[in-house]
């Protein structure tokens, strides 16, 4: 239950005042895409951008601006002010529009899960009762001071604790409260000092929050709904799912012969994962069964394979975009 979930989606860099993006001399291409992305960066709380953003952004600015990786990145090559300043605003653009197709769902530790921990004392006891009970393998009835760090990695971002390799002001609070010796704790002493430690940690992520981006993926139907709105793209994809027909039993107009392509073509679509949960499956399911409803069974059975194909693309952009699918990053 971490304190805050953002969904980055590129809005805030839609709405980003470039009007100062002015530059008073020619400039290189990797030093117009450092100031992107140090324009850009506050938009996304200060965050930097993951490098496959950047990565798919670039790809997307070069389509727009007809850019070559050779001559863009060599130090030789300069960029006019008024041309610079083009080329940033397209660059911003296209991150923008890769975040509408594959947001970020950030986490924002406020210290406000501390919080509610403390304000339960029953709660609190329990918890602690039961990191004690898991870090005493010995079942001794003790366990060393250093043991509060394996506490706090086991309690994690879920319960309010930033990454000891993100956030090294742990290791002061620990060393701060003499929670790095030796000597042993009972239970109780255990409790008392696991609850000084995420205090003064409350206190520390109240003044400055921790944000870090989640391993999470947002199947939102971006990417079908540019499918379907690119008539030349769809006509290809159609020839291809109909070649399908030719190494399958029974026609494309079955719906597990289009469930089984789709399902070889989760990336390319992007659709969630077959195998990615619950939540998938029950995409799938109600998806495949509302088509089947909407058409009945004989109609099914006539309907022409393209015509059925672009018609549960449709149902699947439709459904994402009221209920996106999440899943973790493969």
């Amino acid at each position: 239950m971490s304190d805050q979930l953002q969904i980055l989606d590129g809005t805030n860099l839609r709405d980003l005042d470039l009007s100062t993006a002015v530059f008073d001399r020619p400039v290189t291409g990797a030093q117009i895409l450092h100031i992107a992305h140090s324009r850009a960066s506050p938009s996304l709380f200060d965050l930097p951008l993951p490098d496959p953003l950047k990565a798919s952004s670039f790809n997307r600015l070069r389509s727009i601006a007809a850019i070559a990786d050779e001559s863009f990145f060599s130090p030789e090559t300069e960029y006019e002010p008024l041309q610079a300043s083009q080329i940033l605003k397209q660059y911003i653009a296209a991150i923008a529009d890769e975040l509408k197709g594959s947001p970020l769902v950030v986490s924002i530790l406020d210290g406000s899960t501390l919080r509610l921990l403390f304000e339960d004392e029953d709660d609190f006891a329990m918890l602690a009762e039961n990191l004690f009970t898991e870090l005493d393998v010995e079942d001794k009835g003790k366990i060393s001071k250093s043991e509060i760090r394996n506490a706090l990695v086991q309690m994690g971002v879920d319960m309010g604790v930033p990454p000891f390799s993100e956030y090294p002001q742990l290791d002061d609070l620990l060393r701060k409260h003499g929670a790095g010796g030796e000597e042993e704790l009972g239970q109780a002493q255990f409790a008392q000092l696991l609850q000084f430690v995420l205090q003064d940690l409350e206190v520390e992520l109240s003044k400055k929050n921790f944000v870090f981006i989640q391993n999470i993926q947002i199947i939102n139907g971006s990417k079908i709904r540019q499918l379907l709105a690119n008539e030349k793209e769809l006509n290809s994809f159609i020839e291809k799912a109909l070649q399908e027909k030719l190494n399958a039993k029974d026609g494309l107009g079955s719906t597990e012969i289009i469930r089984s392509f789709l399902e070889k073509n989760t990336k390319e679509l992007g659709l969630p994962l077959y195998d990615g949960g619950d939540a998938a499956d029950l995409f799938y399911d109600y998806v495949f069964a509302d088509v089947a409803k909407e058409k009945g069974a004989v109609e099914l059975e006539k309907e022409e394979p393209a015509k059925l194909l672009k018609d549960i693309l449709e149902k699947m952009a439709e459904q994402l975009e009221l209920n996106p699918v999440y899943q973790d990053f493969a």
